[in-house]
This record gives C-alpha cells, structure tokens and sequence, in this order.
C-alpha cells in the first residue's frame, strides 16, 4: 500500500504521514528532487511540533561533486552545508523519480509506505497506475494554517509573516495557473478537514478514521454492490426520495437493478406524474396513492421469479418499505442489506425476522471530505 499526502500550506499534511509512521508502521518514501514549496519546508503539524527537514534542491544537477565540495544553495537562497548535502543524498528510501519509488513499492506492495513528495499532477499521474495507490489530502482554514505558520517561525526564530503575505503565498501555492497544487488536491480520494488544536487530538482523531482500510484501495463486495445501488439511485424521477437497488445473486453476478419513479407510459413524477409525491406528504401517509415503483419493486419485478435463487441479496441505499419488505420475503431472497434508515425500519425489521430474511446495516468507510472534529458523523 502507497499513501500519497498532499495539503496546503500548514495543513498538517506531515504530522498525518508522521501518524502512519508512527501507529500503523509505514514507511516514509521520499522524491530526491521535489520542488520547494513553503508548504513543503514549514510546519506542517496541527501545533508545529514537527521537526522541520532541509530543503531539497529543486535542479538534480545540483548533486555534483563540486556541490557536495562547497555546498549547494536551495531555491530560496538558502545555503546548504556539503554535510547537508550528502545527508540528502544519503537519506534512506529516497529515489530519484517517481517511476524508481513506484517500482520500489510495486516488488513490495504489501508493505505500508507514505510519500509527501508529490509535487505535480505528472507524478500522481505516475502513482495512480498501480491500484495500492491512495491520494489523501490535508486542508485547514486559513486563519488557521496562518496561525500555525507563525508559532513555527516564532519557535524557530524566522520572520513572522502578515496574514496578507500568507494569504498572497498560500493562493499562489494553490492557485497559481503554472505551479497551484489545487487540481492535485481535488483528486484526493480522502481530504481531511484539520481544525486540530494539538498533537495529540490529531492523531485521537485520525485514530477513529481508519486511513489503511483497504476498503479504499479495492472495494468490498459490499462496498461496490451499494455503490452500484447509489449510481441507480440518480436515475429516480421521484419527487419524494431518490432510492437505488440491486439484486445480485449467489456467485456476487448482478441480477438486475432499480430505482423509484413513475411506471412506463407515465409521465415522470418530477413533472408532476405522481399527484401524491408532489403534494410533499410525510413519509408513509398516503402510499396507496403513490404512482411510483420503489426500487425493490423495479428490481423484481426486471429480474422475475425464474432469476432469484436462494442465496440472492438485495442491496438498497435506503431500508425497504413495508410494501416492499413482504414482495422480498415472497420471492425468497435471502439477505437484505442497506445503507441508510427509513421511518418503517422496525416494522421492516419485524417482517424479515419473521420470514427467515437476514438484514443488516452496512456503512463504507468515509471518503470525501472528512472533518476530523466531527468523526461521529462518519
């Protein structure tokens, strides 16, 4: 597994790879030459408590013989020692490009290992070819990130930055049309929301996440049946609820799919075909005037009697209906599972017991945007 971490300045993008490191035993891998950034030089902990590492040369023709003699001096002027120098060259896991760091992984990819060195969309480009590969990315309000920024320069005895000179470099880090980082952000599969006031609470917080789960790299069976249910669901027309499902049988082969809206011939209920749903009644009141096909009903009734087999599951982003629970019990499908409740789960519930139906709750891990003060909501 390669976790790639990329974030804006002062995200904390370090201290997360640091959290990898020191709790779930990844490796840090790094690129020789990656381009230097002040997100990449400066503190990236949730209360700069990380070490702050030297500046790497952005040209690698820099790691001459006569640099190592005199020195070499970085991108911002700064003045590297020939022990420094050949402290860079010797640092351990460090590859000259990305291809060298990915084929690394590839003869070990069951090992854990994390970079922070992606510096362009032309290296993701590199890691996502392989399928253990996971782009996280580490954001944080400015303010915060600017405060942030300066107890590290008051800690290390560096100047201290205006908020409008922070603004102007983290808009210039992210946005700028040639060098912005904002593009490679937004691929993240995983971006965390930052807002740590310690050390300690981060790594609380990414404790709860569940960042190796391998979930992510290649989806459980449950994990890609609901998310096929999900995708139907954006095919409803329904004006009360969009509802996705699909029915799949013993050996995990996709028997049919459905999704709620207006029977054929009907005109779609988001044009107003279904008096009742337009009328915006609760859920529940009123369901023996609904035009509308649930999508268990429409996966039923796509698959036929004949097409269900003992041992078929019915997967639903959203808990079946009473109506629905009896025709699943009838056609003798044998689990049901979903992803979010409705008003009718107990009843549900009851029918299903009853009938030998086993159902259950499955929730993926988080992805997305993930606000680590609010892991109760994942």
């Amino acid at each position: 597994m390669l976790i790639g971490v990329c974030g804006g300045i002062c995200s904390g993008k370090k201290t997360v790879a640091q959290y990898l490191v020191e709790h779930h035993g990844f490796k840090h891998l790094y690129l020789q030459s990656p381009h230097p950034s002040l997100g990449d030089s400066d503190s990236e902990s949730a209360a700069s408590e990380t070490t702050k590492q030297p500046e790497t040369p952005s040209d690698p023709q820099l790691f001459s013989s006569a640099s190592i003699s005199t020195g070499i001096t970085t991108k911002n002027g700064t003045k590297l020692s020939s022990e420094t120098t050949l402290a860079l060259r010797a640092q351990p896991n460090t590859f000259s490009t990305p291809e060298e760091l990915l084929d690394f992984v590839t003869k070990r990819w069951r090992s854990r290992f994390v970079t922070t060195d992606i510096p362009t969309e032309a290296v993701l480009d590199v890691f996502v070819r392989r399928p253990f590969f996971l782009l996280l990315s580490v954001d944080a309000p400015l303010t915060i990130r600017w405060h942030r920024y300066q107890e590290r320069a008051m800690q290390a005895g560096s100047p201290e930055m205006s908020l409008e000179e922070f603004v102007a470099t983290s808009d210039t880090h992210l946005y700028d049309p040639h060098t912005g980082l904002s593009q490679l952000i937004s691929r993240a599969a995983v971006r965390l929301l930052n807002t740590s006031a310690s050390l300690a609470h981060l790594y609380a917080t990414l404790g709860k996440l569940d960042i190796p789960n391998p979930d992510r790299l290649r989806p459980s069976w449950d994990n890609y049946f609901m998310a096929l249910a999900s995708l139907a669901a954006h095919r409803s027309n329904c004006m009360k609820r969009r509802v996705g499902c699909v029915l799949v049988g013993k050996e995990r082969r996709v028997i049919s799919t459905g999704y709620n809206g207006t029977p054929r011939g009907l005109r779609n209920c988001a044009e107003g075909g279904c008096p009742r749903c337009n009328e915006g009644n609760s859920s529940g009141v009123g369901l023996s005037t609904c035009l509308c096909i649930h999508a268990e009903e429409n996966a039923l009734l796509e698959a036929g009697r004949d097409r269900i087999r003992e041992g078929s599951v019915l997967y639903c982003d959203t808990c079946p209906c009473l109506t629905c629970s009896i025709k699943i019990c009838q056609v003798g499908i044998s689990e049901v599972v979903y992803a979010h409740g409705y008003s009718m789960d107990r009843e549900t519930a009851q029918v299903f017991r009853e009938a030998g139906v086993r159902l259950r709750q499955f929730i993926p891990p988080p992805n997305g945007l993930v606000h680590l003060e609010k892991m109760e909501l994942y």
